[in-house]
């Protein structure tokens, strides 16, 4: 069973990962038992049951009580089994137990933000304690999305307008791709994050001073970092290309031309408006759509955005 499980699945990396394998592979093996019993039967039925010469003709059988009760009752009982065991998971996995570590999370195209109980927030990146159990709370400001981390086995629609709730309780340290399994737009498949499970005294020690190799990173090698994992990637090109957003390329000291029809130039505080208050200067020919990054960035990380875009000429 083990081996059969690390050809179809990931490592389980979590406490309700093993009662989703154990389901999953049951139907695995159901199916694969009746898929030969079937194509072995209906061969040897072609085989018994052939016509060996023109006049002879096969039997006709009307109907056998007995057969039709045992093939109505045999998957009669196997989907009572795979019911009663599927409900019993729905349970497990909609209600989380304990007191966990509540964390909210927000979707929006095409990045994740997640806020901790201390006020910390951070984008596209999932910090929790091994073993530990974790209650996400999770909303959607634009369209439907949905978190899903294959090495958990959880997968959760996130809707607009309303809360839905996912759990999990990590059981190996390491780094975790979490994914965006419903399609929301030009940008779905770069709707990614990472989540890193570690030790209750990394974790505290994380909440507390951050991430040490980050605070020692040069400014402009910090913010071609954030450029992907803040999203900055999906809506602004590096290479002058057109998307939801103006690219990068050229950008700093360009003479920009607003929706309001003034023309500024994109020095350090334009852009830095840009960063934290996205509205409040439209360029023109371009939709409304970034979100504001007030609160989500230090000042650390939004000079070191800034100092990527000036290097990008």
């Amino acid at each position: 069973m083990n081996e059969l499980r690390k050809l179809l699945l990931p490592p389980p990396s979590s406490e309700y990962a093993s009662q989703v394998d154990q389901l999953y592979l049951f139907l695995v093996l159901v199916a694969g038992f009746f898929f030969i019993l079937i194509a072995v039967l209906v061969g040897y039925f072609v085989w018994r049951y052939r016509r060996r010469a023109p006049e002879e003709r096969t039997p006709h059988l009307t109907h056998n009580f007995k057969l039709e009760l045992l093939w109505s009752a045999i998957p009669t009982v196997i989907v009572l089994i795979i019911f009663i065991w599927g409900l019993h998971g729905y349970i497990a996995a909609s209600v989380s137990p304990g007191e966990p570590l509540e964390i909210q999370v927000t979707a929006r195209r095409w990045i994740w933000q997640f806020e901790y109980p201390d006020g910390t927030r951070v984008l596209n990146e999932l910090h929790v304690p091994v073993g530990r159990k974790v209650r996400l709370v999770m909303s959607s400001e634009d369209v439907i999305h949905s978190f899903y981390v294959p090495a958990f086995r959880i997968k959760m629609d996130v809707l607009p307008g309303r809360y839905t709730e996912a759990w999990f309780a990590a059981t190996t340290e390491g780094q975790y791709t979490l994914f965006c399994a419903e399609y929301c737009g030009r940008g779905h498949s770069d709707m990614m994050g990472k989540i890193y499970v570690e030790s209750e005294e990394a974790f505290r020690k994380w909440l507390e001073q951050g991430d040490q190799t980050v605070q020692q990173m040069p400014l402009a090698e910090l913010g071609a970092m954030l450029y992907e994992s803040r999203g900055c990637s999906v809506c602004h090109s590096l290479d002058g290309t057109r998307r939801e957003g103006p690219s990068f390329k050229g950008l700093y000291r360009s003479q920009v031309r607003l929706a309001s029809g003034e023309t500024v130039v994109a020095d350090e505080n334009y852009l830095r408006e840009s960063i934290l208050q996205p509205q409040a200067k439209l360029v023109a020919g371009y939709p409304a759509v970034m979100p504001t990054f007030q609160g989500l960035l230090n000042e650390r990380e939004l000079r070191a955005l800034i100092e990527f875009i000036k290097a990008q000429q």
